[in-house]
């Protein structure tokens, strides 16, 4: 994070970068299916201003999709299976929001978009508390030492008592808890929150806020007190009353200051309670979040830590393809890791070691584009790939620079590729490769010289749905798929540095062989007992769970 010492220079150019880096707040929203992150999501970017109206994510007729869900299957499943990167202006801040998908099965997806951030949002159901995927997304938080806040949602409805949750937290994900604001009720109905470090209380009422707060689509009026004030007795009811003093006594007693040293090493986690769909809380939350969440720091990279300050470096971490489909369009998502970006700049392609010179950068309010002349540390920007790009690629001014590797993960089903019309298989060879390069799914085909239909790997099912839908509605091609019963894939090289002979596999009866979308050799196994019988027999190979950066799931 940089602080005001640094910018005691002389240099006017160098004073902006350093200015502009400060204003940069580059964050994810991480949670289980359905705790209501895209919700959370459109309500940041309503008080933000970049929109004017909030979409109901379970959109019906005559209402809104919601704006981070830009594809057509996202619409009309209301879910979000792709990261979509949302930039606005707030209270004088440049906010970069990486809104991430919550299912399971697009992890992979979430995983490398966390690469992309300084920080992190945790959101919570106040019924269900910590959930699996939440707690699988949090080790990667915790694996990079992010700083990580809490938000806890649905207040408006019934679910679990807070402190229940708070020890929840503590003793699941093994992170310390800082509750920032604190939930007031009127009987059993949520009315506010307490904030701890303002010693304010924000009561939402219901009567600024409208016709619209039933639906939450318009900032909610509220009013704003302290915890000492008379009116505040008389708007909770007596019990209210006491029972927020109480906790508020409890927890000035029972717990720690809070740390802001702590909260930056990723230890300790500051909590918010609301409701995203009333809009109930999300000020409150957002006001302190920019107060806390760091600029861009120091990045780790093959040469030692890069400082946001240094001469411009970036790196890729998403490819989307057809985001325009009137230009069927690839873009490289690059998230600046140091300096400044001109438009027009050359910059070198550190994994192929050519000068590349980015013309028309854009920036995204998820598929809305608009072209920038300038972008900072912190930023994400996207950049016309016509093919050279790949997930992890370096960009930088002038040294090579490689940052931490992208995890991917080891695929858990695979299906064949039937097509349905062989006067389609240019169109199906294209865009299966371009989802592969997304990194969508993993693609395997054959060895050069062998015939055999083209093989998908995913994650989950849900993962080969999708390539199913985007392959009619945006290649035009239709297929089958047709599941396999293989388990998982190991990466294949000879010890003595040689080639592998594939087809030996073929010959011993033992695994698949195949090269993936990178032309590296692969064998898929139908069990373990396939893959000891294939170590047994070739004792000159090495059989590797990962493949430059390829991770499993189940570590």
């Amino acid at each position: 994070m940089l602080t005001p010492a640094v910018l005691t220079m002389d240099d006017p150019k160098k004073l902006r970068t350093l200015e502009e880096i400060r204003r940069r707040r580059t964050f994810a929203i991480i949670s289980h299916p359905d705790a209501g992150k895209t919700t959370l999501t459109e309500k940041l970017l309503l008080y933000g201003g970049a929109i004017q109206l909030a979409g109901a994510v379970k959109a019906k007729r005559g209402r809104a999709a919601a704006v981070s869900d830009w594809m057509d299957i996202e619409r009309e499943r209301g879910i979000s299976i792709t990261s979509s990167v949302l930039q606005f202006p707030y209270h004088g801040l440049a906010m970069n929001l990486l809104d991430t998908p919550g299912h399971a099965d697009f992890s992979e997806d979430t995983y490398r978009t966390l690469h992309a951030a300084d920080g992190a949002v945790m959101l919570l159901d106040c019924a269900k508390g910590v959930e699996a995927q939440t707690k699988k997304l949090f080790r990667v938080c915790k694996q990079r030492k992010m700083p990580i806040f809490t938000f806890v949602n649905k207040m408006d409805r019934p679910g679990r008592e807070p402190f229940d949750l708070v020890g929840e937290v503590e003793s699941v994900l093994g992170i310390g808890v800082f509750p920032v604001t604190w939930p007031i009720y009127r009987g059993a109905q949520f009315r506010g929150v307490y904030h701890r470090l303002r010693r304010e209380v924000f009561l939402f009422d219901g009567k600024k806020g409208g016709s619209t707060q039933a639906s939450g689509a318009e900032v909610v009026g509220v009013t704003v007190t302290g915890i000492d004030d008379p009116k505040l007795r008389s708007e909770i009811d007596e019990d209210g009353y006491r029972r927020v003093r109480e906790e508020a006594e409890l927890l000035e007693t029972a717990g720690d200051a809070f740390s802001m040293e702590r909260f930056l090493a990723g230890d300790v986690s500051p909590m918010f309670f609301g409701s995203a769909m009333n809009n109930f809380g999300v000020a409150p939350f957002l006001d302190t979040f920019c107060e806390l969440m760091p600029s861009p720091t120091a990045r780790v990279s093959n040469v030692g830590l890069i400082e946001p300050d240094a001469e411009f470096s970036g790196f890729v971490f998403k490819i989307q393809a057809n985001m325009d489909k009137a230009h069927r369009d690839r873009v490289a998502f690059v998230r600046i890791c140091s300096g400044r970006f001109e438009r027009g700049m050359k910059v070198k392609h550190v994994r192929t070691e050519k000068p590349v010179r980015l013309a028309n950068p854009t920036t995204f309010l998820a598929q809305e584009r608009t072209i920038v002349d300038e972008a900072f540390a912190g930023d994400v920007i996207g950049i016309y790939d016509p093919g050279v790009f790949e997930i992890g690629d370096t960009l930088t001014a002038e040294r090579s620079v490689e940052f931490e590797a992208i995890p991917s993960f080891t695929p858990e089903h695979f299906a064949r590729c039937v097509m349905i019309d062989p006067m389609r298989r240019k169109q199906l060879k294209k865009g299966l490769e371009q989802l592969a390069q997304e990194g969508t799914i993993q693609l395997y085909r054959p060895p050069v010289g062998r015939e055999g239909d083209m093989i998908l790997g995913a994650v989950g099912r849900l993962q080969l749905e999708v390539v199913t839908h985007r392959m009619k509605s945006e290649y035009d091609v239709a297929l089958r798929l047709e599941p396999m019963a293989c388990e998982f894939a190991r990466w294949v090289s000879k010890r003595d540095g040689g080639e592998v002979d594939l087809g030996a596999f073929d010959r011993e009866r033992v695994g698949i062989p195949a090269v993936d979308v990178r032309g590296r050799p692969v064998v898929l196994f139908a069990g373990a007992w396939q893959l000891s019988s294939a170590e047994r027999v070739f004792l000159d190979v090495v059989f590797a769970e990962t493949a430059r950066g390829v991770i499993s799931r189940r570590e």
